[in-house]
């Protein structure tokens, strides 16, 4: 599971905004010397983020929660996003291409509606797939102490 550390910033039903600062996904991830994200985390000294998560802790505001996400359900997501509508674009520029006769013109109309349709066919896949793609918390660090009101 990737793990994250935020700060809840606000409560919305039985949802909870938590605000993040992306750091720690980078120092525990395999691949942290060839990915793009941890030099855009640099790049951004690291901002904030907020999210919206289902409040199954009981977390409160200003609590200090782990918020997580499966690795599978991830890599499942990436799929989704990006694997899809490339796959469909390449797909329909070639058949947009073979129908046409060799027109290249008709191969990146045909390029454009595969990618129009890779995206719509993801999101209707993310739908489809429920609350399986959505971070949750995992726990709530809360110092107990009588003394504090």
């Amino acid at each position: 599971m990737i793990t994250e550390t935020g700060k809840v910033v606000a409560l919305k039903g039985d949802k909870a905004w938590v605000q993040t600062i992306r750091t720690s996904a980078c120092q525990s991830c395999a691949a942290r010397n060839g990915c793009g994200q941890k030099v855009l985390a640099a790049a951004s000294g690291g901002r904030a983020n907020q999210i919206l998560v289902t409040n199954s802790v009981n977390a409160r505001v200003g609590d200090e929660v782990t918020i997580g996400i499966d690795e599978q359900a991830l890599l499942g997501a990436s799929i989704l996003v990006y694997a899809v509508p490339l796959i469909l674009m390449v797909f329909a520029s070639m058949l947009g291409h073979q129908m046409s006769g060799g027109s290249d013109g008709a191969a990146m109309l045909a390029a454009v509606a595969g990618l129009a349709l890779g995206f719509f066919a993801g999101r209707k896949l993310q739908d489809a797939g429920g609350k399986e793609y959505e971070p949750r918390l995992v726990r709530v660090s809360r110092i107990a102490s009588e003394n504090c009101l």
